[in-house]
């Protein structure tokens, strides 16, 4: 089968495409003809060398994946040959990774496909969504009528937060790095967005919540937390997902005396039955037409280095070329 992999960690150019032994399903594992694959941030940390832990190699590289169910192996009950189903959390912990025509999948990880949904769609919508119910409702626990700030509005995880705590009933005031995209963030249904490059966002936000925010979600990789603790509200809650090198000043008194609480998280930590319960509501809503991925661009699989370059310009760089994810193709 054709796969993107790498026999070292290193830059982009380490990841090769070509040929490596199709997997076979084990005991308790499942066969997946894959249809679609999305880049994420933390592929490219571990494609340069973070030391997460233990690559088995050849490594096949990336989390999330979309396709069919090709063959099931003994003591698989939960799907039959020929269901459609997406997935995150491979790539991880030991796990090879999805990047290739087929994936061998231990099925506590994976999910259906509702019939209305895309492959592309589903397989976009996997580690960001998961990443955004998790934070949003096991940590926050974002209440309708609350007012939620998102620090960059219109990437993968951005995108799914606003969507997500408007479907809940909150309020969203998000920030982007151009008009483009704050048009995108009000188009996903946030109530304010804000030009972060052309606007001061403290006092814009002080504007539309005098008292401050009830949450505030960051997705930056240097965190402001300064101006984070000052745009909390009484008993706020600050959510982390990013900046495992960052070490920003952190206002003491301030985050006490408010009753705030911190709250930093990682989705690959997450056990199955906590990713599975954010994957049933994914699930309902996706069906239904109210959750959508935001897909900057589709590629085919054998780009995965250059995907991984933008991935990476705009995660570090900050290039601002990409509003949403990188869906690849086989």
């Amino acid at each position: 089968m054709k796969a993107a992999y790498l026999e070292e960690t290193g830059p982009p150019e380490v990841i090769h495409y070509g040929d490596l032994p199709k997997p076979q399903p084990q005991a308790g594992q499942l066969l997946v003809k894959v249809a679609a694959v999305s880049v994420n941030p933390i592929d490219t940390y571990i494609r340069g060398g973070a030391d997460f832990f233990k690559l088995p190699l050849p490594y096949i590289v990336g989390c999330d994946l979309a396709g069919t169910v090709e063959a099931v192996g003994p003591a698989v009950t939960r799907f039959k040959v020929g269901d459609r189903v997406w997935g995150s959390n491979q790539g991880l912990l030991g796990r090879q990774g999805t990047f290739a025509q087929y994936a061998a999948v231990d099925p506590s990880w994976l999910y259906p496909t509702p019939e209305n949904v895309r492959d592309e769609e589903a397989a976009a919508i996997a580690l960001v969504g998961i990443t955004a119910h998790l934070g949003l409702f096991d940590r926050a626990k974002l209440r309708a009528g609350e007012l939620l700030f998102i620090n960059g509005g219109s990437g993968g995880v951005g995108s799914t937060v606003i969507q997500m705590a408007k479907i809940v009933g909150a309020q969203v005031i998000t920030t982007a790095g151009s008009d483009a995209k704050v048009a995108i963030c009000r188009a996903l249904g946030a109530d304010h967005a804000i030009n972060y490059k052309t606007t001061d966002v403290a006092a814009a936000v002080r504007r539309v919540a005098p008292q401050g925010v009830d949450v505030y979600w960051e997705t930056v990789r240097q965190p402001d937390l300064l101006r984070a603790v000052e745009m909390l509200a009484p008993a706020g809650r600050l959510i982390l997902m990013a900046g495992r090198d960052a070490e920003p000043k952190f206002p003491v008194g301030p985050f006490y005396v408010k009753g705030c609480s911190m709250h930093g998280f990682v989705m690959f930590a997450a056990n199955p039955t906590a990713q599975r319960e954010a994957a049933s509501d994914i699930h309902r809503w996706l069906a239904e037409g109210r959750l959508h991925a935001r897909i900057d661009r589709v590629l085919p699989l054998a780009e995965t280095a250059a995907a991984h370059r933008l991935q990476e310009q705009n995660t570090i760089g900050q290039a601002g070329t990409l509003a949403g994810k990188i869906v690849l193709k086989p």
